[in-house]
């Protein structure tokens, strides 16, 4: 799920070509990217491998350079998370994605999570 590889299949449901750069290890600063150049950039709150995830987002991204200042993203940077529950049941592991999205993402967002899960899921099973 978090290596480069795997990480570029499923989340390009959000958008082809996506990647990382950074680290997913507690207190690390990670950048999540477009080939275009634009994305988010985060903390990781917290990483206990293989049960939890927490990722603070602090900014978004525009043509390569950090923005966590403007008035676009003060209103909601620092408080918008994204969190990554697994756990087990029934002998098969369960992902639990909890994600903080402005109004006028929520639709889309609504839209693409439950791709990107399924392909995720095809992935994990494949092990594609």
């Amino acid at each position: 799920m978090l290596d480069q590889d795997s990480y570029r299949i499923w989340t390009s449901e959000f958008t082809a070509g996506s990647y990382y750069e950074g680290s997913w290890e507690k207190g690390e600063r990670i950048r999540f990217l477009a080939p275009d150049g634009g994305g988010m950039t985060a903390v990781i709150d917290e990483n206990r491998p293989f049960e939890h995830i927490s990722v603070r987002h602090l900014g978004e991204i525009r043509n390569g350079v950090d923005d966590t200042e403007s008035d676009a993203v003060k209103s909601w940077a620092g408080e918008a998370f994204e969190r990554y529950t697994l756990r087990e049941a029934d002998g098969a592991t369960l992902l639990e994605v909890t994600c903080d999205v402005t109004p006028e993402y929520e639709a889309m967002m609504s839209d693409m999570w439950p791709r990107a899960l399924q392909r995720l899921k095809t992935l994990v099973e494949t092990g594609a």
